[in-house]
């Protein structure tokens, strides 16, 4: 989805922070700038390349720029104040079709889902007909078309009619859900799991409606986004922070230890929460990209498209070309 300030007087705002960013100077040969939320699960895994300077071994400095919040991010990207973010394929393709040359390369198959409180008499989608649903993200936010989709293709149930939608901010609709005031929530991973910590049951994950859907293959929705013709003047360093990237999770993958070390950082409140934002972690690293998952992007895209229209996509009625950054294929 492409930017939109959500500030009061954004405008002002907004041209305030487009100007505090665009005067960072670029960055050198080996140096890359990566917008980062300062508390986001991005930093997790930045934390394990500069404890054991696994960009220093491939020559490189990876730079965390600590942003307030999502907005804040895409703009620092816009406006040069960063070289990288993390942010889903969607809104690279918008970008695109609006004449940006922004490009992406996997990063995460983690998406979230579709939570119910514990002894909730819902098991299935259509059981959520009636029932207050918390959503984050927004009226088109991937998570909630593709569970509307599949609502649509298992019960032909227009679940945006068919439910009380509350839509908000991740931490508040946890909130929310714990007080007894929503039947079910759809958030992101970082949220899903410490509610399934607290024994809250997942009814649908996203990933799974996506396969259900089409996809053949785990397809990664985030992803490192820079722009092309940055990438091409730094292939070297961009191609370097993609071996890093990947050494660093599989350091993840492998290594409890490693995690205890993060857990700090993690402010997880206890063993259950922690031990869920780990494996949740863990399970979204993606093990392949290639022609099948770049396809079956392209057929979640068209599924999106439908539902979520030009407010989504704006611009881009297919999937542009150059989405996906050619040089990263394995």
């Amino acid at each position: 989805m492409g930017f939109r300030c959500r500030w009061p007087h954004g405008r002002v705002l907004l041209l305030s922070l487009v100007l505090a960013v665009a005067v960072a100077q670029p960055a050198a040969a080996g140096v890359v700038k990566i917008g980062v939320l300062k508390f986001g699960t991005v930093s997790w895994e930045l934390d394990t390349i500069k404890s054991h300077q696994l960009d220093k071994a491939e020559g490189l400095d990876l730079q965390a720029v600590e942003l307030a919040n999502t907005n804040a991010v895409s703009v620092a990207l816009l406006a040069g104040g960063a070289d990288v973010i993390v942010t889903d394929w969607l809104w690279v393709t918008r970008q695109r079709a609006d004449g940006a040359h922004f490009t992406f390369a996997p990063y995460s198959t983690s998406i979230g889902g579709l939570m119910l409180p514990p002894g909730s008499p819902v098991n299935s989608l259509s059981d959520l007909k009636g029932r207050k649903l918390g959503i984050a993200g927004g009226a088109v936010d991937k998570s909630w078309l593709l569970i509307r989709a599949l609502a649509t293709q298992r019960h032909n149930l227009d679940l945006d009619s068919a439910v009380d939608k509350v839509f908000g901010a991740p931490p508040l609709l946890n909130e929310e859900i714990q007080a007894g005031r929503l039947d079910a929530v759809l958030n992101a991973w970082n949220f899903t799991a410490p509610l399934r910590a607290q024994g809250y049951r997942e009814l649908v994950r996203v990933e799974d409606a996506a396969r259900e859907l089409g996809a053949r293959s785990r397809v990664p929705f985030l992803g490192y986004v820079f722009d092309e013709n940055w990438a091409a003047a730094h292939k070297d360093d961009v191609l370097a922070m993609i071996r890093v990237s990947r050494k660093a999770k599989q350091m993840l993958i492998d290594s409890d230890a490693e995690w205890n070390r993060l857990r700090p950082l993690m402010r997880a409140p206890d063993d259950a929460t922690f031990v869920a934002l780990r494996d949740e972690f863990r399970r979204g690293v993606p093990l392949h990209w290639g022609d099948a998952e770049r396809a079956d992007a392209g057929k979640l895209f068209a599924v999106l498209a439908k539902l979520g229209g030009a407010d989504l996509v704006g611009k881009s009625s297919e999937l542009q070309p150059g989405t996906f950054w050619p040089e990263v294929t394995y």
